[in-house]
């Protein structure tokens, strides 16, 4: 537990609570408490998907998006299961690319490791994009790059303080969101149950079915928006990166993943049960957040405003995530011989700080472009995400097929944390992450985020084998975590 600290400054107090906390084989402190990997895990699970992308997607297919998030939901709970059995197997914060490269072989963890960094890296700039556009509804006299420039270093300070700082700042992001919503709930549940306000007079659970019915559009409309769908939960994986600095990851990880299904229930399929009874669905239109018009018909005071700073709280949230997430894994790919030596570096604090100055001074491309195009930046920037999001959903999945073959083979050991109905919600929720990828191939506006993965995947190959070339011996089998003599002599 971290001392109690007076009379000192704050730098002061982060350099003794990283003192206080306990560093991993991996040179990493153990600096995530409970609270804040609940936090971090909620959090993932709501963004600016849901803040904004949902208006498009009420849209286009109406009650039935309620529908779409509930099944995908569902979906990401088994990858999230599949995910918590292999982190209990063995918590590092590689993660995911850590255990491709163990279970799939080293081309595929190192893939899905830098794919998983240049998620994070067109998504902060997406994000810090979307700030410096929020931060205009109050001063429009700045220009956006200034503000986006601006988030950038504050949040960039805040990653390399230490791994408390970034945790705690993390915690008070998810906990705006968290409130902006049930604080939605509930006014909208007064005025659909005791009439409040003037939206009480056309309120009604009826709008559900109503208007055109339940797939007003039809359901391939409606199947359609599962990418913008799959695009809000983007980051639920991020608690994954956290193994390797929380303080008891067996107990925190396995808790954070078993709320999941809760939190999808009351913030994604509650949120928009009680909106979509407030406003009838053919009220709501692309580019216009769900949560604006649903304030603006209770007739809530500054409504707009509220919205517009829970909004830029979520972006904040996410770029904040992505200099985190990005740091780690560029760390845990030079660490394994799989990226520049460079990264392989922890400052005083045990953060790895060149791994992050160089995803920020990427993203700071976005601040050019802010000055350069403020008005038409990242057009497809989500589109290009989620891609990348569905590959290291893959690659969980089938890491996850892999590991309890092994199990079962008695060449590794047995996590107690089990993923239910394993291995056939893998194989289910892999099959839906294909047919995800078939209807962004359909969509014409999103199909441009195929055209760049050949290009992506072939400097990954070219980079492959120019280090496996200088380096053949990282690029070996990586040995599995073998399983208790006893366990295995009871195997045969």
């Amino acid at each position: 537990m971290p001392t109690e600290h007076t009379g000192h400054n704050a730098a002061e107090v982060a350099a003794a609570d990283a003192a206080a906390a306990p560093v991993t084989e991996e040179g990493y402190q153990r600096g995530l408490g409970s609270r804040q990997i609940q936090m971090i895990a909620i959090g993932g699970a709501i963004g600016t998907g849901l803040f904004l992308g949902a208006g498009k997607a009420i849209h286009q297919a109406g009650p039935s998006l309620i529908m779409m998030y509930a099944i995908a939901g569902v979906i990401i709970f088994f990858i999230m299961r599949a995910l918590g059995e292999l982190l209990t197997y063995r918590p590092v914060s590689g993660s995911f690319a850590d255990y491709a490269r163990e279970f799939l072989g080293p081309f595929w963890g190192f893939v899905t490791g830098w794919t998983y960094w240049l998620m994070w890296v067109v998504t902060g700039m997406a994000e810090v994009t979307a700030a410096s556009v929020y931060i205009t509804y109050w001063w429009k006299d700045i220009p956006q790059w200034i503000s986006a420039l601006v988030f950038l270093l504050v949040l960039f300070g805040v990653n390399l303080i230490s791994v408390k700082v970034f945790g705690e700042v993390e915690f008070w992001f998810s906990m705006i969101k968290v409130t902006a919503i049930i604080g939605m709930i509930l006014i909208g549940i007064g005025v659909l149950t005791i009439g409040f306000s003037a939206a009480g007079d056309t309120a009604s659970l009826s709008h559900l079915w109503g208007n055109g019915g339940v797939f007003p559009n039809g359901v391939g409309k409606s199947l359609m928006t599962l990418q913008i769908v799959m695009f809000a939960y983007l980051a639920v994986e991020l608690v994954g990166v956290t193994a390797g600095e929380a303080e008891n990851p067996r107990e925190t990880l396995p808790k954070a993943i078993n709320t999941l299904p809760w939190r999808i229930g009351v913030f994604y399929v509650g949120a928009l049960i009680v909106i979509l009874g407030v406003v009838s669905w053919t009220e709501f239109q692309p580019g216009v957040s769900p949560f604006v018009a649903a304030f603006a018909k209770i007739g809530i005071p500054f409504g707009a405003a509220i919205v517009n700073f829970v909004v830029l709280t979520a972006a904040l949230s996410s770029c904040n995530s992505g200099m985190y997430s990005t740091g780690r894994m560029l760390r845990d790919l030079a660490v394994n011989g799989q990226g520049p030596r460079a990264f392989a570096k922890l400052n005083s604090r045990q953060t790895p700080a060149t791994g992050i100055l160089i995803s920020v001074a990427l993203m700071g491309i976005g601040v050019w472009i802010n000055y350069v195009d403020p008005d038409g930046a990242f057009t497809y920037i989500t589109a290009f995400a989620t891609v990348a999001g569905v590959w290291t959903w893959a690659m969980i999945l089938i890491s996850h097929l892999r590991y309890r073959a092994a199990v079962k083979a008695g060449r590794a050991a047995e996590a107690w944390f089990k993923a239910p109905g394993a291995p056939y919600t893998s194989w289910i929720a892999l099959i839906f992450l294909a047919g995800v990828m078939v209807l962004i191939g359909i969509d014409k506006d999103a199909r441009i985020s195929l055209y760049s993965a050949p290009v992506w995947f072939a400097i990954l190959g070219i980079g492959y084998a120019w280090l496996k070339r200088r380096n053949p011996e990282a690029f070996a089998p990586k040995p599995h975590v073998a399983p208790e003599p006893a366990l295995v002599d009871a195997a045969g």
